[in-house]
Parts: C-alpha cells; sequence; structure tokens
C-alpha cells in the first residue's frame, strides 16, 4: 500500500494537506477570550471564561484551575439531535471530548501562576464535518491566550510566571485504502480503516495520541506515517496560531 498518496481525495486535497483554516478572534463580547475556528465546514465557538476563584478541593493550595467543557448544536450535523439537556445527562463521547480538552490545555498550562482563577473553555460545535475536538482543542488555545493576556494586562496575577508554557494544538489522521490522510472529513472519516488524533505541544513534545483501527490493525510503519503526516499539519497549526494571536493582541 502507498502509505502518502498522491493523487486528490475527494475534496482536492493532497494527503499532507489541511483544510483551509479559519479563525475569527473575539466574537463573544462578554468573554475575556473568545475564537470561530474553521477547519472546511467544521466550525467551534471557542470561549474562555475567567473566574475569580477555584474549586473548593483547591483552596489555599496556591494554585488556579483550568477546564472545559464541550457540546454540539442540535442542528451541527446531518440529522438533529436532541440537546443533551433535553436527556438530563451528557452522552460519553461528549464527557471524553471535553476531558481530552481539559488535559490538552492544562499540559501547557502552569496552574501555580493562576492562583486564585480558574479558567473555564466552553466548546460549541456549530457545524460539525470532521475533526471537531481537534479543532475545539486549538481554537482553546487561542481564546485561553487571550483571556490571560487579559489577565495580565490588568495585573491581576499574583506570579509573573507565563500561564501558557506552551503552545498546543490538534489534527486528525486516518488510514484510508489510498493510504494514509491528514485532517480527515466526515466522509473520510465515517469509511477510515483507522482513525487518529494527535495533540502537540509547541515544542513538538506530544501531549496525547489517541488510535483506533476500525477494520483492521495498523502497521508500525502506518503509524510512524501519521505521526509524521500529523506533526507536519500541526507545525502549520502552531505557525498561524502564532499569526493569529499576534494581530488578536495588538488591537
Amino acid at each position: 500500500m502507498t502509505l502518502t498518496p498522491s493523487k486528490l481525495r475527494h475534496d482536492q486535497r493532497l494527503a499532507h494537506d489541511l483544510r483551509e483554516v479559519k479563525v475569527t478572534t473575539g466574537v463573544n463580547p462578554h468573554a475575556e477570550g473568545s475564537c470561530l475556528i474553521r477547519f472546511g465546514k467544521t466550525e467551534v465557538l471557542c470561549t474562555a471564561s475567567v473566574q475569580d476563584k477555584v474549586p473548593a478541593w483547591l483552596r489555599g493550595k496556591g494554585q488556579g484551575w483550568l477546564t472545559a467543557e464541550y457540546g454540539m448544536l442540535p442542528r451541527a450535523t446531518h440529522e438533529r439531535k436532541d440537546r443533551e439537556a433535553t436527556k438530563g445527562k451528557q452522552e460519553g463521547r461528549t464527557i471524553e471530548i471535553q476531558r481530552l480538552i481539559g488535559r490538552s490545555l492544562r499540559a501547557v498550562t502552569d496552574l501555580k501562576a493562576l492562583d486564585g482563577f480558574t479558567l473555564w473553555l466552553d466548546c460549541d460545535v456549530l457545524v460539525a464535518d470532521g475533526g471537531t475536538r481537534t479543532a475545539a482543542i486549538t481554537g482553546s488555545y487561542l481564546a485561553a491566550s487571550v483571556a490571560v493576556h487579559h489577565l495580565q494586562s490588568r495585573r491581576l496575577l499574583k506570579s509573573a510566571a507565563p500561564v501558557l508554557r506552551d503552545q498546543v494544538a490538534a489534527i486528525s489522521c486516518g488510514l484510508t485504502s489510498d493510504g494514509v490522510v491528514l485532517d480527515m472529513d466526515y466522509q473520510e472519516d465515517s469509511t477510515t480503516l483507522a482513525d487518529g488524533n494527535f495533540v502537540m505541544a509547541g515544542s513538538g513534545h506530544w501531549v496525547e495520541v489517541q488510535l483506533s483501527a476500525e477494520q483492521r490493525p495498523v502497521t508500525a510503519q502506518e503509524l510512524t506515517t501519521m505521526q509524521q503526516l500529523a506533526q507536519k499539519g500541526l507545525y502549520e497549526l502552531f505557525d498561524l496560531q502564532r499569526q493569529v494571536l499576534t494581530a488578536a493582541l495588538e488591537t
């Protein structure tokens, strides 16, 4: 099998191409940090809210907290889904994704520098076309960065140490019948042989890797290729994050 196909995919991308990524910051005037991030047709609204308190179990311990919530609007998908609030409980997938977002952001956060504050990240999927969790992580870093800048510019933090020690972003990579491809949309994801989500810090160190074989096990060579392709896409996202933040924090 050719691991990095040269033929065009159904949306005219090559194997190593990201979908078009667009970011708009400051979309929520009430939140300390916010952005709307788009990967192709997928759209996720990420907001970062600052609370000047910490959970009870962290009081007096000299550190802050960062946590995340994730949800999908009823018509984010092809068919309407009931709001989870009407069901009285969150689905397992929702809980798993929001925990992933929180872990990913905490991996690059100095919670001691956030002492006394909780940073809430809310990720709401407006349109789902594959890669909602990876878009949420990538956008949450941007929203969190703007919110932290809000705290720092007002000198509300007790410590001068950086709250966010590094960037963090995420991307999907899948194994199709044609080989390994980067940043799958729903059409590719729904028929993939295996799919993975790769979360990386700007340093190049891995934060989390999720890999699921859907139709057959993945070989070591295929996994290596997926990781290499994901790394390429993540470095592109880090560049984009820096450009977006430079523009957002200058205004």
